[in-house]
């Protein structure tokens, strides 16, 4: 099968997800997917159990992680300027890559945390090796310009996030969420950045649940322990 699922979240993206590695592996197995990718908010806890379990199933493990990107420096935290964060989509490409995606994650918990584990653009500068970039789900930087109605940003944004990570290590990340009324719109404006700044494209699914009734419980779980809803990232 040419598809592999790249953006994929466990219950390891804590009060999010909620589907065990082996769970997701499973599915991928049925589905005929030769690989799969791991990449939970902020966090790699779930990276050894996933990489051997695919592995004794004979499906490719990708290592990943859906970074908190700060719109400032990670040691700033300003309420209400600090608190709203980027997602960015994090996938390793060899063993330096894990290693480099390890300290950004330790760095996001130990230097960085601030409501969540935050890192910096500078930061993962430092540690890009061996890693290839997503642009994101609807939280991404690029899709967040966008819904601000600021294409211009959104280009420049592209082309900047291209110079840091090279032209061979990011992509703009497509998502087909009909539930989602800004998806189509951001999937139309990357696509016409892609063309004028030859920028390649990934297609992927923000996958947190196996079927609709693991939403349906997730929410239930959600309203019981916070006592109100809250918005899923």
């Amino acid at each position: 099968m040419y598809f592999s699922h790249l953006h994929v979240h466990s219950h390891y993206s804590l009060l999010d997800g909620l589907v065990r590695p082996e769970e997701l592996l499973n599915q991928a197995k049925k589905f005929g997917c030769d690989a799969l990718a791991l990449t939970d908010h902020g966090v790699m806890h779930g990276a050894i159990e996933f990489y051997t379990k695919a592995k004794e199933m004979g499906i490719k493990p990708i290592i990943g992680c859906e970074l908190y990107v700060a719109p400032n420096s990670l040691y700033d935290k300003m309420p209400k300027i600090d608190t709203r964060f980027y997602h960015l989509t994090a996938l390793v490409k060899n063993q330096t890559g894990y290693k480099n995606l390890l300290k950004l994650v330790s760095i996001g918990e130990l230097e960085g945390f601030y409501y969540k584990p935050r890192v910096d653009k500078e930061t993962i500068k430092k540690y890009k090796a061996g890693i290839i970039f997503l642009s994101g789900c609807t939280r991404g930087e690029i899709p967040q310009a966008v819904l601000a109605n600021d294409l211009k940003k959104a280009s420049a944004l592209s082309e900047e996030y291209r110079k840091i990570f090279g032209s061979e290590n990011f992509y703009l990340e497509l998502q087909d969420h009909p539930e989602l009324p800004d998806q189509e719109k951001i999937n139309k404006a990357l696509l016409q950045i892609s063309q004028e700044l030859n920028i390649p494209i990934v297609v992927t699914s923000d996958i947190h649940y196996l079927k609709l009734e693991d939403k349906k419980a997730q929410d239930v779980l959600l309203v019981i322990q916070t006592g109100t809803e809250i918005e899923n990232e």
